[in-house]
């Protein structure tokens, strides 16, 4: 209905309705910028070159087990206005027969990459305070090796399928694989 506020800042959940995201697992991330400017490099050809900012951005995400106990990166690109990767929740302390410790959900480690890396770079750009990130972020809980696997092949694959990718804004085309991983066709 025009005019009503009721439901302007109502967001559809992307999760899975009670599913513990501090479980051990591996998740499919996807972190675009604001407003899915290009600011984190570019593609030539089929290869991302990646800018400063996209550095930083590489540095954080690779950053992320030193803070965070338990936590494995699997296979990740940066794009020019997103960020893919995979995130292994792993009890290793469970594995060496310790107590396990607590671990952080998912959102929690998702939230501290992007404060991370969007401080050095507004720190970078003067620009304090100023949203670097996109509000949210894209997940998807990886059932089993045939999933991980072909959601690997999508992330290696990325820079070369730019011209497809759904975060482009010049895309040409469809690309079947996204479409399975982000609308399950």
């Amino acid at each position: 209905m025009a005019g009503d506020k009721t439901n302007l800042y109502h967001r559809r959940s992307i999760r899975l309705k009670g599913y513990d995201y501090s479980q051990p697992g591996a998740y499919f991330i996807t972190v675009c910028t604001q407003n899915h400017e290009c600011l984190l490099g570019k593609i030539v050809k089929t290869e991302m070159l990646i800018n400063a900012w996209g550095d930083v951005v590489q540095e954080c995400w690779y950053d992320l087990p030193n803070h965070y106990a338990g936590l494995e990166l699997d296979i990740s690109v940066v794009m020019p206005n997103h960020v893919h990767g995979i995130i292994v929740l792993a009890d290793s302390r469970r594995r060496a027969g310790l107590k396990p410790a607590p671990t952080p959900g998912l959102p929690e480690i998702v939230r501290a990459f992007k404060t991370f890396s969007a401080r050095r770079i507004n720190r970078i750009r003067s620009t304090a305070g100023a949203p670097f990130w996109q509000r949210g972020y894209y997940e998807h809980v990886i059932r089993n090796e045939n999933e991980l696997n072909r959601v690997r092949e999508y992330i290696m694959q990325n820079p070369s399928r730019w011209s497809l990718d759904r975060e482009n804004y010049e895309r040409k085309g469809k690309d079947e694989i996204e479409d399975w991983l982000y609308l399950g066709a």
